[in-house]
């Protein structure tokens, strides 16, 4: 029988079985219990203390026999038991807290012995104790005792790590107190799935060092290769200690070896309610992007949100969500979130109301397009801030549905426009989107057609200000490509990309709603911010980053199929920066972009005409008549190519 197997067997038993034996499901000792073993462990001190005095040849005081120096001894020993309470912990759980009551108990009730000794000597003129056999007494006592909990915790831990092949043998990227903190909750936690096998430190090599008797690794180029013979499974990576650039080398490197990457914050912000692997994560992709940290003026942005009524439309969205979350850390007088999703505005009300119990909510179900109930909505309420964030986004959908992005896009824009300056609402922030620069498809052009209509608006002397923000993709949206790359690596590939060489650009949620925020206090009316979106991602890349973060081999295991561009698709994304068309601001992620400014009047007849096709369902006229609004729309990849076959191809 060897030992593997018979670890193995006894594992089950302990751990798995479905006796009586459990390990796991054995009981804490009761106290008086701990009491008891305690009691016996001060009995068998005595007598060794007792036979090692004699084998030095000292006799002890005559004043009282041994069994009546013995009774006395224990009985003071058992009473600083009690005031420093040593039964009291845990012995399978015990730590230096408790070694140190144990400890200050022994010699206290070493000085309280000599201290009972001499009092007895100054009065009677005898003495009752030798101070050696005192001082001999109290090292054993306190010896045994953690003797005791030592082998009880080394015991409990061996029998509760038997099964260790089944879970992840990791390592902590880096040495230092939040990492050792982060060691020690993964050493002693029962029911998680991690083994900590050692600790990587980025400065010098700690060879003959141990950290929770556990190796440390010198970080190098050949490390990953040194550590093939250790059975690695994982590196978790502790909190911001290293820079995006490096974390994206590392898990580039782990990845080429098979090693998983993993996240997890400092151990005060871990969540008390989850395990171990509840707060210990697979790094995702969003973890990998490549982005500074942004800066914001939040007096700024206090002084128009505080205490101000705000409307948030599409607020149950990915970023009217956010938007609402960002918002309510502000203390709105009262924040309104319309949506016309229900499940969606049902999640977020309960999210938010558990979160925020401060901030007075109403959540309100209606369509943009519906001018009755916002007319309503404006009338009963004093709407200082509108962020407007509700819109038909999907490329491909709204290209085959063009009379849908009409209602909600621009005439949903309009009615909102329209009300807010007829009611006096201070600030109108508007959430666009790339895709309105030089449009190639329908949901581009109608968001374009949007902004066309506000700035248009603003020009006519209105006294609300108008805000236009444009910003790409963003990581994790609802339908983004992030989570539907997500969906089909879970179901077992294939992960559809639509051309070998698109890009995108990319930001966080959160990053987008900050600027949207910030950029919200800058404008003076009618400006189009833009923000920078960094660098730009190859999607091939990114699927296959994805399928290596899931523990798969791409195109072996999950393979990735180039399905070709769909109805709208541009293959490369207008760059938001470019100098020749946007201005710089005092914020350096927020430029304004330079956009021609039409009359009132020439946009209200555009819309009326495209508004009349959408009634009408007649796509082709819709999407003909955003064109003579819009003359840089040209449709790529779609049925619509055909309306532009007269004019010149854009360079």
């Amino acid at each position: 029988m060897t030992w593997d197997y018979f670890k193995k067997r006894l594992s089950h038993v302990l751990l798995n079985g479905d006796n009586d034996l459990k390990f796991r499901n054995i009981s804490y000792l009761p106290r008086w219990a701990v009491v008891a073993i305690d009691s016996f462990i001060v009995i068998l001190s005595f007598i060794i203390s007792y036979l090692l005095v004699e084998n030095l040849s000292v006799s002890f005081y005559p004043s009282l026999t041994i069994l009546q120096q013995g009774f006395v001894v224990c009985l003071v020993q058992f009473s600083f038991f009690f005031v420093f309470s040593t039964y009291a912990g845990l012995i399978r759980h015990s730590t230096t807290v408790d070694i140190l009551k144990i400890a200050l108990a022994a010699i206290s009730a070493a000085v309280a012995l000599m201290m009972i000794s001499y009092g007895y000597h100054f009065l009677f003129d005898k003495k009752l104790f030798l101070v050696p056999f005192l001082a001999i007494f109290a090292t054993v006592t306190f010896g045994l005792m953690l003797l005791f909990r030592v082998t009880v915790k080394s015991i409990y831990h061996l029998f509760i790590n038997l099964n260790t092949k089944e879970k992840k043998r990791v390592l902590l990227l880096g040495v230092n107190d939040d990492t050792i903190s982060v060691g020690e909750a993964m050493t002693i936690s029962r029911n998680q799935d991690f083994d900590l096998a050692g600790f990587v430190s980025f400065t010098k090599s700690h060879s003959k060092i141990k950290i929770l008797g556990k190796p440390i690794f010198k970080y190098s180029s050949d490390l990953y290769e040194n550590l093939q013979p250790y059975d690695i499974d994982g590196i978790v990576i502790v909190g911001n200690t290293i820079s995006n650039k490096q974390k994206n080398n590392i898990v580039d490197e782990c990845l080429n070896y098979g090693i998983q990457i993993y996240n997890a914050p400092v151990i005060k912000e871990w969540n008390d309610s989850e395990s171990i692997q509840g707060n210990i994560k697979e790094i995702q992709i969003e973890d990998l992007l490549e982005r500074n940290p942004i800066v914001l003026d939040d007096s700024l942005i206090n002084e128009y949100l505080n205490n101000r009524i705000i409307l948030v439309t599409g607020g149950a969205g990915s970023i009217g969500s956010e938007i609402v979350r960002q918002v309510s850390q502000f203390n709105p007088k009262k924040l309104i979130i319309l949506d016309q999703a229900e499940s969606p505005l049902h999640e977020l009300e309960l999210e938010l109301r558990s979160k925020f119990c401060n901030v007075d909510f109403e959540f309100v179900l209606a369509d943009v397009g519906n001018l009755k109930r916002l007319t309503n909505l404006y009338n009963q309420e004093n709407i200082s801030v509108v962020f407007h964030a509700a819109a038909y986004k999907h490329v491909p959908l709204i290209e085959n549905n063009p009379s849908e992005a009409v209602f909600v896009n621009i005439i949903g824009t309009m009615h909102l426009a329209n009300l807010s300056t007829q009611f006096g609402v201070d600030r109108f922030v508007m959430v666009s989107t790339d895709k309105a620069v030089n449009p190639t498809n329908v949901m581009g052009a109608s968001k374009r057609a949007a902004e066309i209509y506000v700035q248009a608006l603003q020009a006519k002397e209105s006294k609300t200000c108008f805000i236009t923000t444009r910003f790409g993709n963003v990581l994790g949206s609802n339908g983004s490509v992030i989570p539907h790359f997500k969906k089909q690596i879970a179901a077992g590939g294939p992960v559809t990309v639509t051309h070998q060489d698109i890009i995108r650009y990319f930001m966080t949620i959160p990053e987008a709603c900050q600027l949207v925020l910030q950029a919200g206090t800058m404008g003076q009316g009618g400006e189009v911010f833009v923000f920078d979106m960094g660098k730009p991602v190859r999607i091939m890349d990114l699927a296959e980053k994805m399928i290596k973060l899931s523990g798969f081999i791409p195109y072996e295991q999950i393979d990735i199929k180039v399905i070709g561009l769909r109805p709208g698709e541009k293959l490369f994304e207008e760059l938001l920066n470019d100098k020749a068309k946007t201005l710089q601001t005092h914020h350096k992620k927020i430029m304004r972009a330079k956009d021609q400014v039409l009359c009132m009047n020439e946009v209200n007849n555009f819309i009326i005409d495209i508004a009349a096709a959408a009634e009408q369902q007649d796509n082709i006229q819709v999407v003909k008549k955003l064109k003579d609004l819009i003359p840089e729309f040209l449709s790529q990849n779609s049925i619509y190519e055909e309306l532009d076959k007269d004019v010149k191809v854009r360079t």
